[in-house]
């Protein structure tokens, strides 16, 4: 499995994707850098995958990959789950913004697309 290490320990970067995936899932809008974006891009699809197949196995994954915030996984499986229905993949789009004044790291806007 290819992905990125973000320059931090095993625990900090689980913490830190499960954490702006809920940020993402509960605002539907988060300001991050570009390579932080597309990993937690790959985690939403993961949930919102999840949320489309609606078992009791999908809810429990869900639910231990976000730290049983029952909130956001409530809202997966009721909400974006409808929402993305017909949709095979892509809930998530990103805009480039421009690079953060420090370090020089591309800063974006990484949203849920619209419904249908």
């Amino acid at each position: 499995m290819a992905y990125r290490k973000l320059g931090v320990t095993t625990k900090h970067r689980r913490s830190m994707l499960a954490n702006l995936t809920k940020d993402l899932i509960l605002n539907e809008r988060i300001q991050t850098t570009e390579t932080r974006a597309k990993e937690v891009r790959r985690q939403v699809d993961k949930m919102i995958t999840h949320g489309k197949k609606g078992t009791l196995v999908s809810r429990r994954l869900a639910l231990a990959f976000l730290h049983n915030d029952s909130e956001v996984v409530k809202k997966v499986f009721d909400d974006l789950a409808k929402r993305y229905a017909n949709r095979n993949g892509g809930y998530t789009t990103i805009l480039k913004l421009t690079e953060r004044r420090g370090d020089d790291a591309l800063m974006v806007i990484l949203e849920l697309v619209e419904g249908e």
